[in-house]
């Protein structure tokens, strides 16, 4: 039995009410069943109700037994002091006020609807399952489930604004700076994306701005702080690249002792990490006022359009310094760019507006659901089940449903799970 079941059954009067009793026998009529609270207190505010006709005005808490109250010290918690109503599933032990007083107890073993314990089981039943709900996920309706995924997106981007806006107090509450660390990371992506990120971390933005109207001064700094131009490589470029970090080093202070090493193991060559501190570079070559930019821009398109970066010739023919290629154009694709998107440039809208107090949770829908669903098997798995991940606001949306609610058994919190024990 989960205390989490409880609260749902008690907010939702899963019981016959018509006729309920205190186990003293005290007759109990229901006016409210109070404010649901899932902060720190009493588990239901400003319940009303009668006992023997007395009306009483107070909190409900909720427990699994009855000596739960003393397993989490409530009995030395002043906030528990206005509890009018203990309701448990079973009554092992008296719970007292500070005044010695009895607090009144509901047990709901007896009483509680035998369809909604049916459901409950169903839905907790034991065995290899993905997600609890996964036989039943399908007779979900559409617009619940597309309505619970529009809100648990916006859960998520609260979750990645925390930890922007330590990034922000990291840099001295410098926008263009943040948004050059979460570019860094995200040009990464998953194998580089924390070297390229400590990289970012190892330069001041200050740097950056000073040097970005030079291409080659920025390939040299991303390169000379990510380790890459250590081993000699007998080439023009690669000479040019080295004496320019060596001035660059001298001259800013520069220091790259706490950069991880990048990885090129199991990577296809476009995303070659050096590939990859190119187009950063180009990037930044490219706008000056970057963060400005991105700020100003709401479609897909403009997106694409800003990021189709091309990278110096060196790199036209080469994917590492040490090996030629067939020469080909290295462009950042259209899939790249939506990851930027979803995981770099969106949440920053995201955090900035709320750093300036905006409300721009319209814009951010119309620009997510440009975006097309990722492609993983946490989706295709959901879609197995019921095609609901049509853009990425729904995909971004099913990820914080799998990782945060289906892994930890949170159904009774999702709406999913409460309209399949609703039915």
């Amino acid at each position: 039995m989960q205390e989490d079941f409880l609260h749902y059954i008690w907010k939702h009067k899963k019981f016959d009410a018509s006729s309920l009793e205190t186990t003293e026998k005290e007759t109990i009529s229901l006016v409210s069943v109070g404010q649901h609270n899932l902060n720190s207190g009493p588990d239901f505010f400003n319940a009303q109700l009668k006992i023997d006709n007395q009306l009483w005005a107070g909190n409900v808490e909720i427990h699994v037994k009855s000596s739960d109250w003393f397993l989490h010290n409530h009995e030395t918690d002043a906030h528990y002091d206005t509890v009018i109503l203990h309701v448990v599933w079973e009554h092992d032990s008296e719970v007292f006020r500070k005044d010695n007083t009895a607090i009144p107890v509901l047990e709901l073993k007896e009483i509680v609807s035998k369809q909604a314990m049916e459901h409950y089981k169903k839905l907790f039943s034991k065995g290899q399952k993905w997600i609890n709900c996964e036989a039943d996920f399908a007779d979900v309706a559409d617009f619940k489930i597309k309505n619970w995924l529009e809100r648990l997106y916006f859960e998520r981007l609260e979750r990645k604004s925390n930890a922007i806006d330590l990034l922000l107090k990291n840099s001295k509450n410098d926008w263009e700076a943040v948004l050059f660390k979460m570019l860094a990371k995200n040009f990464g992506l998953k194998v580089n994306g924390e070297a390229f990120l400590s990289m970012a971390n190892a330069i001041d933005f200050s740097v950056v701005r000073k040097i970005q109207s030079n291409r080659t001064a920025l390939e040299a700094l991303f390169f000379g702080q990510s380790h890459l131009l250590e081993k000699p490589v007998e080439h023009g470029y690669f000479q040019e690249l080295s004496n320019t970090y060596s001035f660059l080093s001298t001259k800013f202070k520069l220091s790259n002792k706490d950069v991880v090493p990048v990885q090129f193991f199991r990577l296809r060559p476009p995303n070659f990490p050096t590939i990859r501190l190119a187009h950063l570079a180009s990037f930044y070559n490219e706008y000056q006022n970057s963060f400005s930019k991105i700020m100003e821009t709401n479609t897909i398109e403009a997106f694409y359009e800003m990021f189709a970066l091309s990278t110096s010739s060196f790199w036209e023919s080469h994917y590492t310094f040490s090996k030629a290629s067939k020469p080909s154009k290295k462009i950042l694709t259209h899939a790249f760019v939506d990851l930027l998107l979803i995981n770099t440039i969106i949440p920053l809208k995201f955090s900035y507006a709320k750093y300036q107090g905006k409300e721009i949770d319209d814009t951010i829908i119309q620009l997510i659901q440009q975006v097309p669903s990722e492609k993983n098997s946490i989706i295709e798995k959901f879609n197995s089940l019921k095609k609901v991940s049509e853009n990425a606001l729904q995909s971004q949306g099913l990820l914080q449903l799998k990782n945060n609610y289906c892994d930890y058994n949170k159904c009774l919190q999702c709406v999913i799970g409460s309209s399949l024990l609703h039915k």
